[in-house]
């Protein structure tokens, strides 16, 4: 295992081509990555993470024009994309070619899509693999006592020595500010749903769309 600081983006994408994981830090927490289109690399954070395989991973899509040519994006996507991404907001959204979002099986279908800012979507945008991502720490673990997703390089070393993950590179960021989660925001039918509040606030979404937006 090897920690690095973000600057050097292109071995964490050298990894992600080889199959391997890497975990990257974001505002929010660090996330552990895999290539999407790796079954065995997705299934060993599945794993790792005692995450139930029908809770899918995350999509981290370089640019909208990227996630255009993948999905089936609705205007009220387009509306929500373009207010915040690179951001803190994820979507669900349709894959146009079915055949495309089964050799994606781990981020979904509907997938759910983000374009993050800061080392994790210049990654996206480095590798020549997609990137499917999840925080680091146990699926589940969000009860009263609970930690949380790891924040700091120090809790990413208690999960990978907790679990047994075998993750190649370690972007160290220090510590993540924001500890919280995603928005999610379900755009796979015509009328957006949210999902999961996160730190793009719900009257954010109904500002940006016009209405109020049902849970």
């Amino acid at each position: 295992m090897q920690q690095i600081p973000p600057d050097q983006l292109d071995r964490a994408a050298s990894a992600l081509e080889a199959g391997e994981l890497v975990i990257v830090p974001t505002s929010r927490w660090y996330m552990i990555c895999a290539d999407a289109t790796n079954a065995p690399a997705c299934r060993s954070i599945f794993e790792g993470k005692r995450r139930p395989t029908a809770k899918s991973l995350v999509l981290v899509t370089p640019s909208l024009a990227d996630c255009e040519q993948r999905f089936v994006i609705s205007d009220e996507a387009h509306r929500l994309a373009g207010a915040f991404w690179p951001g803190d907001l994820a979507l669900l959204l349709p894959w146009r070619d079915p055949d495309e979002g089964a050799r994606h099986s781990a981020v979904g279908a509907p997938a759910l899509v983000t374009n993050s800012p800061g080392p994790l979507g210049s990654l996206a945008s480095l590798t020549r693999t997609p990137i499917a991502a999840t925080t680091v720490n146990i699926s589940g673990d969000a009860g009263i006592d609970a930690r949380g997703p790891a924040i700091s390089p120090e809790e990413v070393a208690d999960f990978l020595s907790l679990t047994g993950v075998k993750a190649t590179v370690i972007l160290d960021g220090g510590v993540c500010p924001a500890v919280n989660h995603l928005t999610i925001v379900d755009c796979s039918t015509t009328d957006a749903r949210l999902v999961r509040a996160g730190l793009v606030h719900e009257r954010a979404v109904e500002a940006v769309l016009g209405r109020e937006i049902l849970a």
